[in-house]
């Protein structure tokens, strides 16, 4: 299975979260921002975690729900959201299968050491489940108001 482009349907996920479960099929007839992150509560992730938290009420208004997504477990994720106050779902992805699935599980180089490992990733999908677009290797500074205007947009 290829990776998802913009206009094609996104892959389905089942993911558990420290509140329950998550799922795309429950949120069809919203828009959804998936974004895919290395590791809770390491300084990139948990200044975008942060960032989506505090513009949830923005998202909302969109008609968008924001998740999370790393191979953290939901009982980590829970903690993680306790600690920095963060309102925006976290789906645990442990077997990396959702992950694979939407082509966010990347080779990466460190030090000349390769590995693989989560590519931070966002996907904006559309109330009929078709993603409408997609930022891969994201930087931080300024994503969140980027995805913003591309969900009021939509």
């Amino acid at each position: 299975m290829s990776d998802p482009q913009p206009g094609s349907p996104a892959p389905d996920f089942d993911l558990p979260t420290d509140t329950g479960r998550v799922t795309l099929a429950s949120l069809r007839g919203r828009k959804v921002v998936l974004f895919f992150y290395p590791k809770d509560d390491t300084p990139g992730c948990t200044t975008e975690s942060i960032g989506f938290s505090q513009a949830r009420a923005d998202f909302e208004a969109a008609g968008a729900t924001v998740i999370g997504v790393s191979k953290d477990t939901a009982a980590k994720h829970g903690k993680f959201r306790a600690k920095h106050g963060l309102t925006v779902e976290l789906g645990s992805d442990a077997d990396s299968d959702v992950i694979e699935r939407y082509g966010s599980w990347v080779e990466k180089s460190l030090y000349g050491r390769h590995y693989m490992g989560i590519d931070r990733s966002t996907f904006l999908i559309d109330q009929a489940g078709i993603v409408r677009q997609i930022w891969r290797k994201v930087k931080v500074k300024g994503h969140v108001e980027a995805v913003l205007a591309a969900a009021q947009a939509l």
